[in-house]
């Protein structure tokens, strides 16, 4: 399960699926289940997955899920093995079926469960300031700390060593271990996922979780949603600055340091060694490589190769961005 805190209400027979997206299905699929709904890189036999576009040709094609839901001028793309699911709109369709596996990932309401946390077993524990709130299905590790007027609300791990500062929510995330979140942070909310439909908005379940891995820092004023299928990932010895926002499923290695008021768009993956300077922002869906540098400001579109430089909107190799400044002020 790409969230260990929500309920899975699995598993689920294909023909049921077909029913909810008012599907005609076929006979031979009447028995069979679907256990859970996964990434195409992460579906086992016994998952459904969803495809969407070329740009994941490569994933679809090797995927082990026992079904897909798909369109018709993709379906040929996936494993023969796969049960292909057509239908028009491949991301609403998904929401449909992922709210059925998980009806409680829909809203993002107000944890009621909470407690002072003097009135809990981390009392004794955890080093707290004023008015701390914590939730149910919350485990805190030793030597650690938590600011004044912080909540961590339900379903939350948070490893040794971590130092949680003021005025910060913290929900659906698993901190590992020597982890510092700043002021005013919110880590661990539902992401901005929604697609419009019939002069509405129909909300995407986000099921995944935050997780941080060890010797991470996250700035003041940080955002850090949940993933929608999969996870939103920090890596280790990773350093964000102030006010940056990674939206869900969004992927950072190890040894990252970005720059404030960076913004991520959902799915992007960073590998290590990645540096970023302020105000830049990086597009949805993209992968960029290991020991880049990207110039404060910039605007990353497309995918960047291994040990590149760039800068600029949009964003290009940095020798190329000078050449062409230089031209501009002759």
């Amino acid at each position: 399960m790409t969230n260990p805190f929500f309920k899975s209400y699995g598993p689920l027979n294909l023909k049921d699926i077909y029913e909810t997206l008012k599907i005609k299905s076929h006979n031979n699929i009447k028995k069979t289940k679907v256990f859970d709904i996964k990434d195409l890189n992460s579906a086992s036999n016994k998952d459904i997955t969803f495809f969407h576009s070329n740009k994941y040709k490569p994933q679809a094609s090797t995927t082990k899920a026992a079904a897909c839901i798909t369109t018709k001028n993709l379906q040929h793309i996936l494993p023969d093995k796969c049960e292909k699911i057509i239908v028009d709109n491949v991301l609403i369709s998904t929401a449909k079926v992922t709210e059925i596996f998980y009806p409680d990932s829909v809203n993002d309401d107000f944890d009621d469960t909470v407690k002072e946390i003097s009135k809990t077993k981390f009392k004794n524990k955890v080093k707290f300031g004023k008015n701390v709130l914590i939730g149910s299905n919350v485990k805190i590790g030793n030597n650690c700390s938590i600011g004044h007027n912080t909540i961590i609300e339900k379903n939350v791990i948070i490893g040794d060593n971590c130092s949680i500062g003021s005025n910060t929510i913290i929900r659906n995330t698993i901190l590992k271990t020597n982890i510092k979140v700043l002021d005013g942070c919110v880590i661990g909310k539902k992401g901005f996922g929604f697609f419009p439909k019939d002069g509405n908005n129909y909300r995407f379940p986000q099921i995944g979780i935050v997780l941080i891995n060890d010797y991470s820092e996250i700035g003041c004023g940080s955002t850090i949603d949940r993933g929608s299928i999969s996870n939103t990932i920090i890596g280790k010895n990773t350093y964000l600055d102030n006010q940056i926002h990674i939206a869900h499923n969004v992927k950072i290695g190890d040894n990252c340091i970005i720059a404030g008021q960076v913004g991520f768009a959902g799915s992007s993956i960073l590998g290590n060694n990645v540096m970023i300077g302020g105000q830049a922002g990086i597009s949805g869906h993209l992968n960029i490589g290991n020991n880049i540098k990207i110039g404060g400001g910039s605007g990353v579109i497309k995918d960047i190769p291994d040990n590149s430089r760039v800068m600029g909107y949009p964003a290009k190799d940095l020798k190329e961005f000078i050449k062409e400044n230089k031209k501009k002020n002759l």
